[in-house]
């Protein structure tokens, strides 16, 4: 049994170090242990430092790709390079080193194909209350969207099996951790949490740079998600919000007719044919979006077996010191 563990590294010279020493050499049930770091087009000597300590592997962006295009171009080199299970943590050691044990300990009995770390969001001292509230709110948006149970849908301290980490496709920019979760939920893949420690802050995070940045990205990512894996649902609830503000309205302009005063409130008339035009319309286009849907559930089958012949089961592909990637 391979492990690989992953770091997405930005200019991470300074943390990087720390971050490598605190990862396990050794776990039980593992016969392998690799390091990878996927730059992405840092411009610091993070590269040298992370040879200098040993990486077995190292994905090289010429410029900044973002985090999402990071972490797959990491699972794709893992996956190419014998990879039985992943480990995604970040440069920063944010995460405890010792708990990836508990993350893979589920996968290693069976019991799921991704495990995400749960933080402790309310103890971290580094977390403003705002965010805390902004984590909790999100996690909880996530879990209806996906239907899993995931109380920490943010972290990016995770495990994949093989067989998971083959079906995953990202297409957000943003990043991987929120549209993963609704991914995996929405297609029955096997999803669990453990509570993981985290340490003291290093550095500021630099996936956003504001709070309301945080939140829209976010919300576009969820929203992109969800219109993505329940188009029909999604569409139907737009269409069914302009339809009955539209009979509403209707409505209002059949009570003055039948009073006799109609002619006033053509406007009313107008306006409500509008909004059920739009509602019909939405609704139309979630059924299309329901077809496009199914298409790319077969679509995401064939890429899945393809990827198999591709990576093969688990074989020790050939090893390279470094991945190039434009």
């Amino acid at each position: 049994m391979k492990l690989i563990i992953q770091i997405p590294c930005y200019n991470e010279a300074e943390t990087l170090e720390v971050a490598l020493n605190d990862l396990p050499k050794h776990i039980d049930g593992i016969d392998e242990i690799e390091y990878l770091i996927i730059n992405d087009g840092s411009t610091d000597n993070t590269v040298e430092v992370a040879k200098n300590w040993g990486v077995h592997y190292v994905v090289n962006f010429r410029n900044n790709k973002g985090l999402a295009r990071g972490f797959m171009a990491g699972i794709d080199a893992c996956l190419r390079n014998g990879a039985d299970i992943i480990v995604n943590t970040d440069a920063d050691n944010q995460y405890c080193g010792e708990d990836i044990e508990k993350l893979v300990r589920p996968i290693l009995n069976g019991e799921a194909g991704m495990v995400i770390g749960e933080r402790p969001i309310d103890e971290t001292e580094h977390f403003s209350p705002l965010k805390k509230k902004l984590q909790h709110l999100g996690s909880w948006v996530v879990r209806k969207a996906s239907r899993t149970k995931v109380p920490d849908a943010p972290s990016g301290f995770r495990a994949y099996s093989r067989s998971t980490a083959m079906r995953l496709n990202v297409i957000n920019e943003y990043t991987y951790t929120l549209e993963t979760i609704v991914q995996a939920g929405r297609n029955k893949m096997a999803v669990k949490s453990v509570p993981i420690r985290t340490n003291p802050e290093l550095r500021k995070s630099r996936l956003f740079k504001s709070m309301f940045g945080y939140v829209k990205k976010s919300i576009l990512t969820i929203s992109r998600a969800f219109m993505m894996y329940r188009p029909l649902f999604f569409f139907s609830i737009i269409a069914l919000i302009f339809s009955l503000g539209g009979i509403g309205i209707g409505g209002r302009y059949i009570y003055f007719l039948a009073i006799g005063q109609g002619s006033g409130h053509v406007q009313s008339l107008i306006l409500a044919s509008m909004l059920n035009i739009i509602g019909g319309q939405a609704g139309v286009i979630g059924l299309l979006a329901d077809v496009i849907s199914a298409n790319r559930k077969l679509l995401e089958d064939i890429q899945f077996s393809v990827r198999r012949m591709e990576y093969g089961e688990g074989h020790e592909a050939q090893k390279k010191e470094g991945i190039d990637e434009e």
